[in-house]
């Protein structure tokens, strides 16, 4: 870039964005190799038949068929549903909605996803951090009411469960003392991105039930009815294996989707996407779903296991979701031996309280197996240095 072009964007550009860091997704931040176990996906791909003849046309605002498809697979009225790009897109929306850039804030409990405070910055919002109980990984609960109490203008505040990075369920009881809290001054929001994997923790559990939904008791969507500030983000992006389409949705009250829906794009999805989806919620679609999630289940009980074996492992983290979260003697170490084997996954040492600590995405048996091969060299290595 010229130093004339490089002074009129600078000139231009909104000031706090001027040094603004974008998020590190794992597609941005990573690249190349064979085996990809950075971002969270399902390793586990179908093949949809979409029809293409109507392309010319724009796509539906909302879908009528796929809201309330989604709607009856997550148990809600089909007026509660909003269909859009991911969760990522809700996120922004409710901050754009709810938020007066410059003047409101968000509350978040790192460690956690890092998009709720990148899409704060992005409008100029500040976020509130209270950082989740160190020895349990559970909410500060005291902490968060004194920053209710301490901080003006907290209008959203965003609660991971199951947790991203950390791969736990948040107890419910404690999610349901922040929505008390949280009543008639600010937005509980709660991402359910890995709930599937969280509803049902082994193929036993899978194989009693007759639904993906299997356990509720872990899922706050039945809050929705009793509490009009609850918000909860759901996507088809992990268990569904469906991220390479980007839909997801926004579950909450009816009046709060009617405050919503203006400030959405006027094509969140294209069609393509709609297509997709809805054939993935079928019954036939979601038993399959339910099938690949079951064997999810099951690798990741063999690969924890397998992952204590390693000396320079100190501790393998409970996980309910698609991925395990490791801490380890030297995170840069491994991550470069990793990536030079063509095997990616996610270090996470930059995160409150997460110091040496990676991500690994639980993959096929061939993928988990290909893993372990390489940590087994890691480990030859280690012990003759």
């Amino acid at each position: 870039m010229s130093t004339a072009v490089a002074n009129l964007v600078n000139t231009l550009m909104r000031e706090h964005l001027r040094l603004f860091t974008p998020y590190a997704s794992a597609r941005r931040s990573m690249s190349g190799g064979s085996v990809w176990l950075n971002a969270n996906e399902s390793p586990y791909s179908q093949t949809y038949s979409v029809k293409t003849e109507g392309l010319n046309r724009y796509p539906d605002f909302q879908n009528q068929a796929l809201n309330q498809a989604y709607a009856d697979y997550a148990g809600v009225a089909a007026k509660q549903v909003i269909s859009h790009r991911g969760s990522d897109e809700s996120i922004e929306l409710l901050i754009r909605t709810f938020c007066e850039p410059g003047r409101d804030k968000i509350l978040i409990c790192p460690p956690t996803y890092g998009m709720y405070a990148i899409s704060a910055a992005i409008n100029n919002n500040e976020t509130v951090a209270v950082p989740l109980l160190a020895d349990t990984w559970q909410l500060d609960l005291d902490g968060i009411e004194q920053a209710l109490n301490n901080e003006p203008g907290i209008k959203v505040v965003f609660l991971c469960n199951p947790s991203n990075p950390l791969g736990n369920a948040l107890q419910r009881d404690s999610m349901q003392r922040v929505i008390e809290l949280c009543q008639n001054r600010a937005l509980v929001v709660i991402d359910e991105a890995y709930i599937e994997f969280a509803q049902a923790r082994s193929p036993a559990a899978y194989a009693n039930s007759n639904t993906l939904q299997g356990n509720s008791n872990v899922s706050m969507v039945a809050a929705i009815d009793q509490n009009p500030h609850v918000i909860v983000m759901r996507t088809l992006s992990k268990a569904f294996g469906l991220a390479g389409i980007r839909v997801g949705f926004t579950l909450t009250n009816a009046d709060l989707v009617q405050a919503l829906l203006p400030v959405l794009a006027p094509y969140p999805l294209p069609d393509l996407s709609i297509q997709v989806a809805q054939q993935a919620l079928s019954s036939q679609e979601q038993a399959r779903v339910q099938t690949n999630t079951a064997q999810t289940i099951a690798e990741r009980a063999k690969l924890a296991l397998a992952l204590q074996g390693y000396p320079w492992v100190k501790r393998v983290h409970n996980s309910v979701t698609n991925f395990i979260l490791v801490s380890v003697n030297d995170a840069d170490a491994l991550m470069q031996h990793c990536i030079q084997a063509g095997v990616l996954i996610r270090n996470q040492s930059s995160q409150v309280g997460l110091s040496n600590c990676v991500r690994i995405t639980v993959g096929s048996a061939s993928e988990n197996q290909q893993l372990l091969a390489v940590l087994d060299d890691f480990k030859a290595s280690k012990a003759g240095a």
